[in-house]
């Protein structure tokens, strides 16, 4: 197998770093002898998936499905797998994921290695909720079988380990029966911050999916004014007799051919956009259907769509802030990015349920903020570490799948289970075979 030294990036663009790529035929190739990080889909904003000056293995071509029962909805399938490759086996036949993130473009050992979440965190939790068990390939070259019965340190050291524990090789999990292809959707209008929270907090439990649009250039009263949007899974007797209830469709996909300039993106503009779109999402009121796609993975189908922000890229600030916190913490993080008029094109507030058991899994109960900010200007990053001394203070945390740039005084404050990931580390992994940038960074495989 042949290498080939490339300039990578996650998907925001920013940092861009020389790596040392191998991209294997068959799972026998995901693992090297020298130290190394595997990467998937590359979906991870930041340097997760990056290894300044050494090895990166590409996962992308070990993408077999092993097993797929029709009857039960169970799934194995090589860490390659991405979710659309899933979809479009499973969905025809009545099958869906219970927890997906807002790409399908992602592969399930990056799915594990973020413990991604999605719009219904509220109820069903993270990703590792439907995982049965994966194959590890550790630091020796060993294979270990990791469940919540077996092996369970490393399984709850993998989930959310940003695969600094070994290379998953593949995976079992258990996919939702759904009688159509389709979500009832219903989009409210939030005067405000405290509305929105309101929102989210009431009607949750009526609804499978529950997500917030933020305009966060917003300001004085309407700080905070939202789009809500619940959904459910369509039921057969609700479409039309003549669709087929489980027929995916074709759906047009667009490509941004270049990067945008920076003055494309600024607060005027998105101030102008925010208000044009709270103004139409917010009248669809009544419940309407819409396909999976269209509900789920709406960025999708703009290809290269991380070139809006132009060629410096992007970082996505996603934390989260425990219940009794949330409210103030993000009205005080609204406010400090509404000040700066930092032009945020892309703002979602979500409800989350309780924590999965992964040690360095990003979600807990309460609410979560994600935040797009081009790369531009020399007081960016000085504003975010203002806004971690704000989630620390909140008893919060940052998003590693998201993360490019949070210091490790901040991230050690915010894990506090990081010296219970350590430990296992260190038992399977002692000499920081698996190593990445993000991991230097952060100090996870310096101590």
């Amino acid at each position: 197998m042949a290498s080939a030294t490339k300039a990578l990036s996650g998907w925001g663009r920013y940092p861009v770093q020389e790596c040392i790529t191998w991209r294997p035929e068959k799972a026998s190739g995901l693992y090297l002898p020298e130290p190394m990080i595997s990467r998937g889909q590359g979906r991870s904003y930041g340097d997760a998936a990056l290894n300044e000056n050494g090895n990166v293995v590409l996962s992308e071509r070990v993408n077999r499905f092993l097993q797929f029962d029709r009857e039960t909805g169970k799934l194995r399938a090589e860490a390659g797998v991405t979710l659309a490759e899933i979809i479009d086996l499973c969905l025809p036949t009545g099958w869906f994921l219970p927890v997906t993130p807002g790409t399908k473009f992602v592969s399930l050992g990056g799915c594990i290695a973020a413990d991604v979440h999605g719009k219904n965190h509220h109820r069903d939790g993270a990703f590792s909720s439907v995982v049965e068990s994966f194959s590890l390939i550790i630091a020796d070259g060993s294979v270990l079988t990791c469940s919540r019965s077996e092996n369970s340190d490393v399984f709850w050291a993998t989930v959310g380990g940003m695969g600094l524990t070994g290379v998953i090789k593949d995976v079992s999990i258990t996919l939702r029966p759904v009688e159509t292809a389709q979500v009832i959707a219903q989009h409210r209008k939030a005067a405000d911050l405290e509305q929105a929270f309101a929102m989210l907090a009431d009607e949750a439990a009526d609804n499978d999916y529950t997500v917030a649009w933020i305009d966060c250039l917003a300001r004085g009263r309407h700080l905070g004014r939202s789009v809500v949007m619940h959904g459910r899974h369509a039921t057969c007797e609700e479409l039309p007799a003549s669709k087929s209830p489980l027929d995916i469709g074709a759906r047009k996909v667009r490509t941004l051919p270049l990067d945008l300039p920076p003055i494309a993106l600024n607060s005027v503009s998105v101030s102008l956009f925010n208000a044009l779109y709270y103004r139409r999402e917010g009248r669809k009121q009544k419940p309407f259907p819409t396909d999976i796609d269209s509900y789920f993975y709406p960025l999708d189908s703009i290809h290269h769509w991380n070139r809006l922000y132009g060629k410096r890229g992007f970082v996505q600030y996603q934390c989260v802030l425990p219940g009794d916190t949330a409210f103030d913490g993000i009205k005080l993080i609204l406010e400090q990015l509404s000040a700066s008029r930092r032009a945020s094109f892309l703002a979602v507030l979500k409800r989350l349920g309780p924590e999965s058991g992964g040690l360095l899994s990003f979600p807990m109960a309460g609410y979560t903020l994600a935040l797009d900010l081009p790369v531009r200007g020399k007081d960016l990053f000085t504003m975010l570490d203002r806004l971690d001394d704000t989630v620390v203070e909140a008893g919060g945390r940052v998003y590693l799948a998201k993360d490019a740039r949070l210091g490790r005084d901040s991230f050690e404050a915010m894990y506090p289970r990081l010296s219970e990931w350590r430990a296992v580390k260190k038992r399977i992994d002692p000499d920081n075979h698996f190593n990445s940038s993000m991991a230097r960074r952060l100090g996870l495989t310096t101590v």
